[in-house]
């Protein structure tokens, strides 16, 4: 059964991703620590009281379309309800909306547990967290006022609509249309795929916000508009009205994530009203759809980071518990009779220390992107500076985290043995759940081309450089610190850092030169790299913050643990970004 982190969560937030800085300098209003601490507190009890046992129940019945009305899995429609009824859709919407207005790494921390929890359940807030960010960003004053309060409280819930049949990753291929209509409204025509909670009746009404193409936009992605299209009619009064033209055709049948209902979406065919043409309002202005759907994407790429970490903290969790109880061989020097724990072997021992690492880890790296989210907003002296963290950490938070919990997720399942294969024990659905992370969203191999192309990029690369001084500084306190519980700790951090300055040096030579397929080549092996060093650096800060506290034997170890036996790879993803272009290019033969 799945405990949230509390402690290790609250730890992360305060001393490796700086809200505790933050607090200190008053950066996040009369926020303080023993509020923070509350606050996760009681998000961990019902994430694991309440969620986490449904999260089965989800996974087995899964949802259903009945008579033209998608139904959820028993019990959560009420388990909706009460998570609304805790205020905890709103942690970060203004306060004049009826919002909370707390940082957004609080946010994020909670996203972790309700994911851990139950990640099918999960999706469904991140979805609407995102529409409230789009329409703050975008929307228009009446917009606003008819459906901000109601999206912050999670009475209504909000979708993303990009998807079609024949444009996935490629949206400027997209050929759902819009119609202009007199009284300033649009009517909107076409079919959109993969839509997550893309409908329900656990919402009072469900706001899409839907990408689409008016008859004299331009071609490509420069064509594209956005357009809110609720499922019921709000009036002036903020009454819900007539049913909306659209509806959903069918739901997927997936690998994982069984209670999430992911529908195709039929807009404009006739089925309500009397008018074919799903009613709906701009959002920003026409033809510069994109710009306003990617404020809730760069977001949502976080939050799908989170879910990485979310899973792989449940799959840690349950390894870790089945590792101390199943007995099998005898474990290397045991002095008792009898079969060991596996835990006690040094293989399972290895794989826990893994999972745990890569864990605790890229929990670092999305707690210190939300970091840089919030101050943007809140340090207005060094807001280039912060924006600049967020948009190079962002494509690592969402690529390495979502790897690291399909990774994790999967050594569980061989931690468990053939356990682990069946469904018994729960290991399986995690893996499940965790294998569409890594696409959804921009595929990881997309994160890795916005890094590498754009974000690495950022000042001619000043920033990025910026970046490993300070990694630099972490290392430099791991060696001046002494401790002989961190071994090799420091030499290791050297070197790792030298690698991902060495390979950062050459993709940007690359670029310059107008090389762009070697430096694409080597894009996914660097977002690997950079999660690596990240991971160790953000473990060996941990460590650092713990001693400072009188403890951090436990976190030193860890830390330790993954300097000397994972960051060896950095040299070798140095080499394949380096040297593994040609080899690329001349290999294509074999594919044809």
């Amino acid at each position: 059964m799945y405990k949230a982190p509390v402690e290790e969560i609250a730890f992360t937030l305060k001393h490796v991703a700086g809200m505790g800085r933050a607090m200190e300098d008053g950066r996040l209003g009369d926020l303080s620590g023993d509020v923070v601490d509350a606050i996760l507190t009681e998000a961990g009890r019902f994430a694991g009281d309440v969620m986490e046992p449904l999260a089965e129940i989800g996974d087995r019945q899964g949802t259903k379309l009945v008579d033209g009305k998608v139904v959820l899995p028993p019990g959560w429609e009420q388990l909706y309800r009460d998570w609304i009824a805790g205020g905890w859709n709103g942690l970060t919407a203004p306060e004049e909306f009826g919002g909370q207005g707390l940082p957004h790494m609080l946010n994020i921390a909670t996203l972790e547990m309700w994911n851990s929890a139950s990640m099918a359940f999960g999706l469904a807030p991140t979805l609407t967290m995102g529409a409230v960010e789009a329409l703050l960003a975008h929307g228009s004053e009446d917009l606003k006022r008819k459906y901000l309060a109601k999206l912050v409280s999670g009475e209504w819930a909000g979708t993303m609509n990009l998807t079609e049949p024949h444009a996935g990753s490629d949206v400027g291929a997209l050929r759902t249309r819009a119609e202009r209509r007199d009284d300033g409204t649009y009517r909107l025509f076409g079919q959109k795929i993969f839509i997550t909670w893309g409908d329900h009746e656990a919402a009072e009404n469900i706001v899409h916000f839907v990408l689409a193409r008016l008859p004299d936009a331009p071609a490509g992605t420069r064509g594209i508009s956005l357009f809110l299209v609720p499922k019921f009619l709000v009036g002036d009064d903020g009454s819900l009205g007539a049913r909306n033209d659209y509806f959903a055709h069918s739901l997927e049948h997936k690998l994982g994530i069984h209670g999430s209902p992911t529908c195709t979406m039929i807009y404009g065919d006739g089925k309500y009203g009397s008018e074919k043409g799903a009613v709906g309002w701009l959002i920003g202005e026409e033809n510069k759809g994109l710009a306003c759907m990617f404020t809730m994407m760069n977001n949502a790429r976080l939050a799908v980071g989170i879910q990485g970490v979310a899973i792989a903290e449940a799959a840690t969790q349950k390894a870790i518990a089945y590792a101390k109880e199943r007995t099998q061989g005898r474990a290397p020097g045991t002095t008792t009779t009898g079969m060991s724990p596996i835990i006690e072997h040094p293989d399972i021992a290895r794989m826990l220390l893994t999972m745990k690492a890569l864990t605790q880890g890229s929990r670092a790296i999305c707690y210190a992107c939300a970091e840089a989210i919030d101050m943007s907003h809140r340090d207005e002296g060094r807001a280039s500076y912060w924006q600049g963290r967020a948009a190079l950490l962002t494509p690592i938070a969402k690529s390495f985290s979502t790897d690291a919990g399909v990774d994790v997720a999967s050594l569980g399942i061989q931690v468990h043995g053939g356990m682990g294969f069946i469904e018994e024990t729960g290991a399986a659905r995690l893996l499940r759940d965790a294998r569409i992370a890594p696409i959804y969203e921009g595929t990881n191999g997309i994160q890795a081309i916005d890094l590498v192309t754009r974000k690495l990029t950022i000042a001619g690369g000043d920033h990025l450089r910026g970046f490993t001084h300070e990694l630099r500084e972490i290392a430099d306190a791991v060696e001046k610190s002494n401790l002989d519980g961190f071994g090799e700790t420091a030499a290791r951090l050297y070197a790792a850092i030298t690698d991902l300055e060495a390979a950062s040096e050459w993709l940007l030579a690359r670029q310059a030169e107008g090389r762009i397929a070697e430096a694409l080549s080597g894009a996914t092996p660097y977002q690997r790299l950079f999660g690596l060093v990240l991971t160790a650096c953000y473990l060996a800060k941990g460590g650092l913050a713990d001693v400072a506290d009188g403890e951090g034997e436990k976190r030193i170890a860890l830390c330790r643990f993954a300097a000397e036996n994972m960051l060896a790879e950095t040299t070798a993803l140095t080499d394949r970004i380096v040297a593994g272009a040609s080899s690329l290019e001349a290999a294509r033969i074999a594919l044809a």
